[in-house]
């Protein structure tokens, strides 16, 4: 509309009727990523999302599910470039707590840091909103913990989530089916479910899948444990 064009321009300046354009259009960019899930188990989290398959690609090149320290991580939708910068920088501030304090980072702590980062491009002028949202999930001594971030840097805490061109299915999915006290093999099982209902790409070399245990070790699935779970 004629009349929103000037806000439409600039972060800094809300429309007439409390909206950011900016902001919104971040989170447009966040709906066509691929299909990114999340889940809290019994004795963990699980991160999952699908990589793009192309003629020529090398897929093991394409990271979407980053590790952030020993016992957290996050899975990224939207534009990986923006993700990388911010995970780099949450690396860093994680490394320096874990220094300065003889202990790793608490999960939520990690997730304001991001969040924090993510606001703080919605006020200056000049800046546009991280075009990207994660899923973080971690184990620590408060227990285990599933946290949105979107690009206005709100943060929330999930059960299970989803994010991408498939939540809409995928968060339907798992009011249906997710309960309290799954197991992993069961969260893979839920995982994978969702995959074949939400994307084109179901081959193994497409699926990527990181555990973060009760002990607090992130790992990712190897492609063949994965092919096991597609049979």
């Amino acid at each position: 509309m004629p009349e929103y064009m000037g806000y439409d321009r600039t972060i800094a300046v809300f429309s007439p009727d409390g909206r950011l354009f900016q902001v919104e259009y971040a989170k447009e960019a966040v709906k066509r990523g691929a299909t990114t899930l999340g889940i809290v188990f019994k004795d963990g989290i699980l991160l999952a999302t699908v990589k793009p398959t192309t003629a020529l690609i090398v897929n093991s090149a394409l990271e979407k599910i980053f590790q952030i320290d020993d016992h957290v991580g996050a899975v990224a939708a939207g534009l990986l470039a923006d993700a990388r910068v911010l995970i780099n920088q949450a690396r860093v501030r994680a490394q320096v707590h874990k220094i300065t304090y003889e202990e790793p980072i608490d999960v939520w702590g990690l997730a304001r840091l991001i969040g924090d980062r993510m606001q703080y491009s919605t006020l200056i002028a000049g800046l546009r909103p991280f075009g990207v949202s994660f899923i973080i999930g971690g184990v620590d001594k408060t227990g285990n913990h599933l946290i949105e971030s979107d690009p206005s840097g709100m943060l929330f805490e999930w059960h299970a989530y989803a994010l991408g061109r498939g939540a809409l299915v995928a968060n339907k999915i798992f009011k249906q089916k997710w309960k309290e006290g799954m197991s992993d093999k069961e969260a893979v099982k839920l995982v994978m479910e969702i995959i074949a209902k939400t994307e084109k790409e179901k081959k193994e070399d497409a699926i990527d899948i990181a555990i973060i245990g009760k002990d607090g070790k992130f790992m990712k699935l190897s492609q063949e444990d994965i092919k096991k779970e597609l049979k």
